[in-house]
């Protein structure tokens, strides 16, 4: 459907309150015949939890994971381009202020450590914004 981010998965945890699905994430040339010779560390394994949920699921059950478009635009925003714009922030206004190109290159290297503790800290109030449906296949 439009608007939406499918992936096929398999339950890897199931209880009551939650279901671990795992996920194979590839890009667009992993599936290609000569992907030995080329990159295959674009094929990762993830891990999805889905919260909220309705029906009858087995572990090992092969299951579709479904999202909204606007969750990955959502995490594009908070993962690469939030942190994008701090670090060109500091790098512009410590290299006014100081005049020095390694001391500004390093300032605003290092802005995204508390960026990305932020991030963590407040982990738990960002999985309630990436919601994920699950569908059987």
């Amino acid at each position: 459907m439009q608007g939406e981010i499918s992936h096929k998965g398999i339950i890897k945890e199931l209880s009551d309150k939650r279901i671990v699905v795992g996920i194979m994430n590839e890009s667009a040339c992993a599936s290609c015949h000569a992907k030995r010779v080329c990159t295959v560390a674009d094929m990762k394994d993830k891990e999805i939890e889905i919260h909220y949920f309705e029906g009858d699921f087995q572990l090992g059950q092969h299951v579709n994971i479904v999202g909204k478009t606007s969750q990955g635009f959502k995490a594009l925003l908070y993962g690469y381009l939030l942190p994008f714009i701090l670090l060109m922030i500091v790098l512009i206004a410590s290299l006014t202020v100081t005049g020095n190109e390694g001391l500004s290159g390093l300032l605003a290297l290092g802005i995204t450590i508390p960026y990305y503790f932020i991030i963590y800290l407040f982990r738990d109030k960002l999985k309630r914004n990436f919601e994920f449906q699950i569908k059987a296949v």
